[in-house]
């Protein structure tokens, strides 16, 4: 019995800090403000989905443009998109989420 209560002691563990790293988000710095925006054309609207517009994302020293992309509604909730934020000299990159 010992054994037993261990396991699922263990596994209970396991699939907590699974759920919540799948949660956890990097944090985004970059030195300079993003380029402006580029001009995307939005699809057709598709049911049970809403359009995430591009953004530009800090990588590896610089700027690169990441397209818009669905994603799948969530029943209650609405679309936050995300949004680079001014924090003294630098940007931070809030990333998108439901609220």
């Amino acid at each position: 019995m010992k054994n037993s209560t261990l396991a699922r002691l263990f596994v209970t563990a396991t699939v907590s800090l699974a759920a919540s790293a799948s949660f956890a988000q990097a944090v985004i710095i970059a030195p300079a403000a993003p380029p402006p925006p580029r001009v995307e054309v939005m699809p057709a609207p598709r049911p049970g989905y809403v359009w995430d517009n591009g953004h530009w994302r800090w990588e590896r020293g610089q700027y690169v443009w990441a397209p818009g992309h669905w994603q799948m509604v969530r029943a209650g909730y609405h679309w936050v998109p995300g949004h680079w934020a001014q924090r003294g000299p630098r940007w931070r990159w809030i990333e998108g989420h439901w609220a």
